[in-house]
């Protein structure tokens, strides 16, 4: 199943771009560019002009990238979140009110994340007894005294 092919020219080109830039071919070339540059290097005398070549089309690279990579990024992100949405609602037993976390406040945030810090320590030590009291019971042990496997 192919996806849905994007609207906007823009979104086609950074989902391109995200997707050219990350494959291993292109960082092949990458390093080829770069080799070449240095191996010029003698034939230039190191010159100014030879150093300023290879700092501004790195520098106009990294510049473009940045939003590319970003815009890309943010799609993604949306994406995860309507998707994550998807699943707290379609389960029926999470909390409705988690599904625009991402649009609280810092403090608001930590908050609610230190609520579920505590709800995962008391589930550890409510794990942790568990076991103490299963380690002290003579059933768990065989004969000798040694810890027998759980039976199936």
């Amino acid at each position: 199943m192919r996806p849905t092919k994007s609207r906007s020219k823009f979104t086609r080109f950074t989902k391109w771009t995200a997707h050219t830039t990350g494959r291993p071919v292109t960082f092949l070339l990458a390093c080829v560019v770069i080799a070449v540059w240095g191996v010029t290097g003698p034939l230039f005398g190191f010159s100014d002009t030879w150093q300023l070549v290879i700092n501004t089309g790195t520098t106009i690279i990294t510049f473009l990238m940045v939003f590319l990579i970003q815009s890309t990024q943010n799609r993604d992100s949306e994406a995860m979140q309507v998707k994550l949405d998807e699943i707290i609602r379609a389960i029926g037993e999470g909390r409705n009110e988690l599904l625009d976390l991402e649009e609280l406040e810092e403090e608001e945030l930590e908050a609610i994340k230190q609520t579920y810090l505590e709800m995962a320590r008391n589930a550890r030590d409510e794990q942790r007894a568990r076991r103490s009291r299963d380690d002290e019971r003579p059933a768990a042990r065989g004969g000798d005294g040694r810890r027998q496997p759980p039976r199936k």
